[in-house]
């Protein structure tokens, strides 16, 4: 087994959990697995009523570098177009009526992927996200990525990398309390989990929420579109300080991260 990192940061990303074409379409904190999937599907050219069987095996964990902040949107669809282009209102009448939704999205989020399967299936996902059929995005076609996105192609251990080694977005606390400094210390950065989390030390497992979610895709059918659940383990683990550092460092450490691989 082996994996690749994917770096998921923007102005806005949007990760539809429940909403399904509604008025009010919202975002999950973090990205879902059929957010991912859909991805992945993308960048190969599979088809939305293609089977998914492929990505079964997965095994994502997804550390929260930046939360966000939730933005809502208040959006019109539809309104002025000729009658015939037009949604219906509620009253049986569609002359010039406009369909009203509020779209919610995470601003200024920044997570960081592991994804975790076998040496074949890494390599064609990486090969398939270097090149994709389709553009890959974050939750909508709106919320373009920025670079690096994909940040490793073939790591051993992806998640001990996002554990001890990627580049953590996030300024340092300017107190010294935990000993949270750039280069010293301790950071504790949110992760999500398909598994639960690795024991602190012999005996001692360390605390998580366990949260259930309905986003495993089972089809994208545009007229069959279905989904299962799976069991999340949402937690806090130390990172080195090391990984964190002034903003206007944040692009060169990426970079240096990435350029490991190619030296290797």
């Amino acid at each position: 087994m082996s994996g690749l990192l994917l770096r998921l940061a923007g102005p806005l990303q949007s990760w539809g959990e429940r909403s399904a074409f509604t008025a009010v379409r919202d975002t999950a904190p973090f990205p879902t697995r059929s957010a991912l999937i859909g991805m992945f599907a993308a960048a190969e050219g599979i088809g939305r009523g293609d089977s998914l069987d492929r990505y079964q095996d997965l095994r994502l964990t997804v550390r929260v570098d930046r939360p966000g902040v939730r933005l809502v949107d208040y959006h019109t669809v539809g309104g002025g177009f000729p009658k015939d282009r037009t949604a219906a209102t509620s009253g049986g009448s569609n002359k010039g009526a406009a369909v009203i939704t509020r779209r919610h999205y995470l601003s200024d989020a920044v997570f960081v992927v592991a994804v975790t399967a076998t040496d074949e299936i890494v390599e064609r996902l990486a090969d398939a996200l270097s090149r994709p059929h389709w553009a890959p995005y974050l939750g909508r076609r709106s919320c373009v990525p920025d670079e690096p996105f994909l940040l490793r192609r073939h790591v051993d251990d992806p998640e001990e990398e996002l554990r001890t080694r990627v580049p953590l977005s996030r300024t340092p606390p300017a107190n010294n309390g935990d000993r949270q400094q750039t280069g010293t210390g301790t950071i504790t950065v949110e992760f999500l989990l398909e598994h639960p989390p690795p024991a602190s030390s012999p005996g001692e497992p360390v605390p998580a929420d366990v949260i259930d979610v309905n986003d495993v895709p089972v089809s994208f059918a545009q007229h069959g579109r279905s989904h299962t659940g799976r069991r999340l383990h949402r937690t806090r683990l130390s990172v080195p300080g090391s990984l964190a550092g002034p903003p206007h460092t944040l692009m060169q450490r990426l970079i240096d991260y990435a350029h490991l691989e190619e030296s290797a």
